[in-house]
């Protein structure tokens, strides 16, 4: 019975290949030694070598038994010619957020999955909106112009600075706008939302209160915007929203700079009747000649509140554990699907 049993078994599945596609180079920022050899355990790692381009004259060869992509930054667009050459192909791993510049039609039609490790980036864009949120309400970035340029003579605070009490409006509950309310929890700040798609139910159990936009806007100290970029949501922030802002009112943007008509927040931030703390803007880079440069009511930042340094792995390490459930047939927990990319970011 024992031998009966033994000739049996089922054979485990066979580890998927895997060809890495990002910009190149950029392996040394994703992986560490120990992802490799975690991803290496789960699959056949033919080449740690980026293929950069489906193009390339080694693709065909490379692709050829390719179960799975392992897709980072500058991820060429898997079309028709790419799918061609990988007729095995059934997983792409995005070691990043966004999927939109490189997921096709033809991707889904041929029924490939796609993961994203967007989870993991939401993670230090919330910790850096919550940060900037704090910092704003304790008016720390005026603070520190003026005690540059004027010294001691800068000291002093009004009574409305700090952060007790202050209302805090979050435009979006999008991934990285949930986590920022998680954040929130804390402190003794009113939270409002504005989101059409979420209702007051689920608003109370995010711990905020849910409120029209215009309500929200006039209502807040500080309004954090984490609404995805998508046809109704480009310059949903323009003059007649900046309009019912408080005076003194800080803007916060980390999602995408188009949230915002690009003209309208220069004119209201060059009047000085509020401030803004800009991580994305529109266009991106600003150009040198940009009068948001200049102004000490604007804290701008090169678009770091996404995964840098050493937060990048933990991108890598999101994808390497979707390539294993993939390989042992178990289901994916960071799935985009196709009806998905009409509201993520």
């Amino acid at each position: 019975m024992g031998e009966l049993l033994a000739g049996s078994r089922v054979k485990a599945p066979a580890k998927p290949v895997v060809v890495p596609v990002f910009h190149p180079g950029l392996e040394k920022l994703l992986f560490e030694e120990a992802d490799w050899s975690r991803l290496e355990a789960a699959a056949v790692v033919p080449s740690r070598a980026s293929l950069v381009r489906f193009d390339a004259p080694e693709a065909a060869e490379r692709l050829a038994e390719a179960r799975v992509l392992f897709s980072g930054w500058g991820c060429p667009p898997i079309d028709d010619a790419a799918l061609e050459l990988a007729p095995r192909l059934e997983l792409v791993a995005h070691a990043a957020g966004t999927v939109k510049d490189f997921v096709t039609d033809a991707l889904f039609e041929r029924g490939v999955r796609v993961t994203s490790a967007a989870a993991a980036n939401a993670l230090p864009v919330a910790e850096y909106t919550l940060a900037t949120i704090l910092l704003a309400n304790k008016d720390a970035f005026g603070a520190n112009a003026r005690y540059h340029a004027r010294g001691a003579a800068a000291a002093g605070a009004t009574g409305r600075v700090g952060n007790l009490g202050k209302t805090v409006g979050i435009v979006g509950a999008s991934r990285v706008g949930r986590l920022v309310l998680e954040l929130l929890r804390p402190f003794e700040l009113e939270v409002l939302l504005a989101d059409p798609r979420v209702d007051e139910a689920e608003a109370r159990a995010l711990g905020t209160t849910l409120v029209p936009l215009d309500t929200l806007l006039e209502r807040s100290d500080v309004v954090s915007l984490h609404a995805p970029l998508l046809p109704e949501t480009t310059g949903m922030i323009g003059d007649a929203e900046l309009a019912r802002m408080r005076d003194g009112a800080t803007l916060i943007n980390t999602a995408r700079g188009r949230v915002c008509d690009a003209a309208a927040l220069e004119k209201a931030l060059v009047s000085g009747r509020l401030n803004a703390v800009i991580d994305t803007t529109d266009p991106e880079p600003l150009p040198d000649d940009t009068p948001l440069r200049g102004l000490t009511n604007v804290f701008l930042t090169p678009h770091i509140a996404g995964s840098l340094g050493n937060e990048i792995p933990r991108m890598t390490r999101l994808a390497i554990d979707e390539i294993e459930r993939f390989a042992r047939g178990e289901a994916l927990q960071h799935e985009v699907l196709r009806e998905d990319l009409e509201r993520v970011a």
